[in-house]
């Protein structure tokens, strides 16, 4: 099992936080957090937040089902998605021009952030509220995120 993969104390993995590709790119500039267990990415406000599992939504640009690989785009740019032929149910989401969500583990940041996915669903019904909305919740979500992190780290809950 990776570093990445490592789950809390308590058996439980850390849920996935939501952000956006530009973020990850950014954060290969920075490097790897210290531990080991993931990425520090900038959150908003001057503070960082730890990833490793993530969830990402974006539009299908390219399929590559030889290389088990699809290209995604979001509003800050392009990622790439590994692992998609072994997704239950994931086939659906696999055509260009549609928008999808992937849930995953972070392979890498930089050139290109790549994920590995755990999930994928269709979310192209309702495409356009979903992207109108995408940006607000990844920086609500976040910024919640930081929030409780620093909290922890003080001694408080």
């Amino acid at each position: 099992m990776s570093t990445l993969e490592r789950t809390y104390g308590d058996g439980k993995r850390p849920p996935p936080v939501k952000v956006l590709s530009g973020q990850l790119r950014a954060a290969g500039i920075r490097g790897a957090a210290d531990s080991g267990e993931g990425y520090m990415i900038r959150a908003g406000r001057g503070r960082s937040l730890r990833v490793s599992l993530v969830w990402m939504q974006g539009t299908v640009l390219e399929v590559q089902l030889d290389r088990n690989t699809v290209l995604l785009m979001d509003e800050t740019g392009t990622f790439a998605v590994q692992g998609v032929n072994n997704i239950p149910k994931g086939k659906p989401c696999l055509l260009p021009g549609k928008y999808v969500m992937v849930m995953g583990v972070v392979q890498a940041v930089s050139p290109e952030p790549v994920i590995r996915a755990v999930k994928m669903a269709d979310l192209s019904e309702f495409a356009a509220l979903h992207r109108q909305m995408w940006k607000l919740e990844v920086e609500e979500l976040q910024q919640i995120g930081s929030e409780k992190t620093s909290h922890l780290s003080e001694g408080r809950s």
